[in-house]
């Protein structure tokens, strides 16, 4: 899951960690009123969008030569208009795609006099299975072109969960960063912070970019992003608390409400599958034999008729998808339940694409018996192999 700008800020606050007053706005009165509680003289306007990219970003209404979506402003009026222009638009970035997303809330901070800016990030490391603190003297920057043309200007630093950030964490980042003096200590302080919020919160993301050192010699927290381990929410139910569905698509808040697991890709084929590494493995096949798979759907180890019919729905209200691919292993579900759930769901979405379903598991016999005789122009497959080449031959056909 993530969250907007100013809600990690929040959260970070919480630990500790130095970041310029702001106050979130989801109208320009608030935006202003807002500034008036900043000191000023000089205000940052920025909208408020799960997308990076935003101060180079454009938005669509406003022309190729309006500025983005993160702004600065000398006077309160200025914060006004710029809070007028950016809210109830479209802010396109190399995030958001073309389609670009509206901003509906804005965060106005205080002006911060910056003499250096710097990047640190925080993920899980999969290799290693340790928290990797990610550090660069780059800040302000795109990190992936960094670390493609100059990645002798990142440090990966990792931390073993059984010991914990250790005082030669701290030192090793302040190092990377080549800060010495007082702001070599603010930064062994900060990067200690910064864990102890990642693994408090559950966090599978922590990214502050840019870190700033201030022209009186502060380090502050610029812009941050933070994302959280959806599986560990039950846990962190303030957290949970600040999601914002409409900056999510549609169909996967509709899928998270059934408990199905669902993310949209830019193909034509629809996939409903039981099982993340399976999922992944179907959606592999479909690319090998030529075509695209339109999304990831895990319906989980227990495909009921109500799971399979919402899945389907929320499958066919992508207008890009031409066919349908159904792998299905019946372990804890035996394949005649999941045959009988799949003929009936077709039936109540009058389903109207080609569908290839390939089952294995228990009762796999009686299953593909369920679907022979169901009436319906449903593809049964022997293999995955199989069923990838028949999805992609029946789409063929029908284009």
């Amino acid at each position: 899951m993530n969250i907007h700008e100013y809600q990690a800020k929040q959260l970070l606050t919480k630990y500790g960690i130095g970041i310029p007053a702001g106050h979130a706005a989801l109208t320009v009165e608030e935006a202003v009123e807002g500034a008036r509680q900043l000191p000023g003289p000089l205000y940052v306007v920025k909208a408020q969008i799960h997308a990076g990219g935003r101060g180079k970003g454009k938005f669509k209404e406003l022309g190729p030569d309006a500025k983005g979506g993160v702004r600065l402003a000398k006077s309160i009026d200025e914060v006004e208009a710029n809070a007028r222009e950016m809210l109830g638009n479209t802010l396109v970035t190399v995030q958001t795609g073309d389609a670009g997303k509206q901003v509906n809330r804005l965060y106005v901070t205080d002006g911060v006099d910056i003499a250096s800016e710097y990047y640190l990030s925080m993920l899980v490391d999969r290799a290693s299975g340790r928290v990797a603190m990610i550090v660069s003297t780059e800040g302000g920057m795109d990190i992936e072109a960094v670390a493609h043309d100059t990645p002798d200007r990142i440090t990966t630093i990792t931390i073993d969960p059984a010991t914990g950030f250790m005082p030669h964490h701290g030192r090793a980042v302040a190092f990377a960063l080549k800060l010495k003096g007082d702001l070599n200590k603010q930064a062994q302080k900060l990067a200690g912070e910064l864990y102890t919020a990642f693994t408090d919160l559950d966090c599978a993301m922590l990214e502050i970019n840019p870190l700033v050192e201030t022209v009186d010699g502060n380090l502050l927290v610029l812009d941050t992003k933070m994302s959280f381990d959806s599986n560990a929410l039950y846990r962190h139910k303030d957290v949970e608390a600040l999601r914002d569905v409409t900056e999510e698509d549609p169909a996967e808040v509709e899928a998270s409400e059934h408990d199905l697991a669902y993310i949209k890709l830019d193909g034509n084929i629809g996939c409903m599958v039981n099982g993340a590494g399976l999922a992944m493995a179907t959606m592999d096949i479909i690319k090998l034999n030529g075509a695209f798979p339109a999304n990831f759907l895990d319906v989980g180890g227990g495909a009921s008729k109500e799971k399979v019919t919402e899945a389907f729905k929320i499958i066919l209200k992508d207008p890009a998808v031409k066919g349908i691919l159904v792998n299905i292993f019946g372990g804890i579900m035996k394949c005649d339940i999941i045959a009988n759930g799949i003929v009936a769901a077709a039936k109540d979405v009058n389903l109207s694409v080609p569908l290839v379903v390939r089952l294995e598991g228990t009762n796999v016999a009686e299953g593909k018996a369920i679907l022979d005789n169901s009436g319906l122009a449903i593809v049964s497959a022997d293999d995955l192999g199989d069923a990838a080449r028949k999805i992609v031959a029946e789409v063929k056909m029908a284009a």
